[in-house]
């Protein structure tokens, strides 16, 4: 018989319409998946986990993530998005070995599973050469979190406006690390699209991610790139479908919102880097205007935090500052808040496992499904006393509350700590790599770096 888990007594938010959020119930996970959903359930051969005083959730989900970038966490905290460009791209991204780029994942990886994140999509553009691409996959494994890893381009293939094709490598990568469906790290792809790459390059592109079969993600809207209407271009060459996850959508215009709903498409929305870098406003309101389900990423560490609380709170209070605003404006108010607590879940949870494809097997506590699980603490002050648990997740929540994580099963942090993961000894090796990235590049560890801004070659 498979290893079975209880959680008892625990609140539990399902994100499951069947289900719903139970006051006061268990979970029973059963090998790899949720087995059992309710109160006072019996299971006498399984290890009891004593859930009172907790809040119980599905693993939130990432749909937008540059997991390399880790090693450069908040050195761009006052620059623009010109300035990204010029000192991420055009300074030290080239400068990143192999072991750099494992360094980079998999103290990302560990950021994300202490969050209580389970799954994240890698946009993973900075592949300069095979061995950093075989790097950055074996990272994510080696991790036990749950990654889709969009491969993307080499620095120097990134650099808009680009003409150089993605690499034909991504083929051996498929074949040498992607062999099995059922792994919890899956291949995708990372696509500059007509905003980053010449239209042939783009429409190359396309062609190569689906004859390989993987999900393909793309930048659209974010900013002044955006305004000329690349999703009605992919729209018109046939490159829009229910495999595209459209990322930031922040200066799109509104008809281009209806042509991503009709082809079946996901979004992706980052708030904190979107308001940061001059995107555009979050289109959350834009997005269930047309019938689509917004999910959310963090995108960069280089400018923002690393967890998905802080972005569901952003997501939440930008969302109802425009409805007051609006109400203001007309000398009205508001009646009723356009975005609930419990939308934000979703955003964090169901809604970022359709835009993956995955929702069959994550998002929900649901069972059947794989038990990508997280068990937050809330007998503390900042939770207590409990009178609304997801109001609770989403005003108060932060990764230091995260008391428990499972992945398909398997716990990967208890009692608020990693399992089997030496954290010193991590960020001992990622400082130094820190250090050679920057000091390759002529700057300073320390230096208050500020980059002149990006020149288009």
């Amino acid at each position: 018989m498979s290893h079975r888990t209880l959680i008892r007594n625990s609140s539990i938010i399902s994100v499951d319409p069947a289900i719903g959020n139970l006051d006061r119930g268990d979970v029973l996970i059963e090998g790899s998946r949720i087995r059992a959903v309710g109160p006072n359930l019996d299971a006498a051969d399984a290890q009891i986990i004593d859930g009172t005083g907790t809040i119980v959730m599905p693993g939130m989900i990432d749909t937008h993530r540059h997991m390399w970038q880790t090693t450069l966490r908040n050195i761009a905290a006052d620059w623009t998005l010109d300035q990204y460009f010029a000192g991420v791209r055009g300074q030290l991204g080239e400068h990143f070995r192999a072991e750099d780029i494992y360094l980079a994942n998999l103290a990302g990886a560990y950021e994300a599973l202490n969050g209580g994140v389970t799954t994240v999509l890698d946009w993973s553009h900075n592949m300069n050469t095979p061995a950093h691409t075989d790097a950055a996959v074996e990272a994510l494994k080696a991790s036990h979190g749950r990654f889709v890893m969009c491969y993307g381009n080499s620095n120097e293939e990134w650099l808009p406006v680009s003409g150089l094709p993605t690499s034909r490598d991504v083929r051996r990568v498929k074949l040498q690390h992607f062999s099995s469906s059922d792994d919890l790290v899956q291949l995708g792809m990372a696509l500059r699209g007509p905003q980053y790459a010449t239209k042939e390059v783009t429409r190359d592109d396309w062609a190569l991610a689906r004859d390989l079969g993987a999900r393909i993600s793309v930048h659209v809207g974010d900013g002044a790139w955006g305004k000329k209407r690349p999703v009605e271009w992919l729209m018109q060459n046939g490159l829009l479908g229910d495999d595209v996850i459209c990322s930031h959508c922040n200066s799109l215009a509104d008809d281009e919102f209806d042509m991503m709903a009709d082809s079946g498409c996901s979004a992706s929305m980052t708030p904190e880097i979107e308001l940061q870098m001059g995107h555009g406003w979050p289109v959350t309101g834009r997005l269930l205007k047309v019938g689509m389900k917004p999910s959310i990423g963090i995108d960069i560490a280089t400018c923002n935090s690393g967890h998905l609380f802080q972005t569901m709170r952003t997501v939440l209070l930008v969302e109802r500052a425009w409805a007051h605003d609006r109400a203001d404006r007309s000398d009205t108010t508001v009646e009723r808040l356009p975005v609930d607590t419990q939308d934000a879940i979703e955003f964090a949870t169901i809604n970022g496992a359709k835009a993956l494809g995955l929702d069959h097997k994550i998002g929900s506590i649901t069972p059947g499904k794989d038990a990508d699980i997280v068990m937050i603490r809330a007998d503390n002050l900042e939770m207590m006393p409990l009178n609304n648990p997801v109001g609770a997740v989403v005003l108060a929540g932060h990764p230091g509350l995260v008391d428990s994580v499972w992945v398909a099963g398997r716990a990967v942090k208890r009692h608020g700590k990693l399992i089997d993961v030496d954290e010193q000894r991590v960020l001992r090796e990622l400082s130094l790599s820190r250090d050679h990235v920057l000091s390759r590049a002529g700057v300073a560890p320390g230096e208050r770096f500020i980059p002149a801004p990006y020149q288009a070659r």
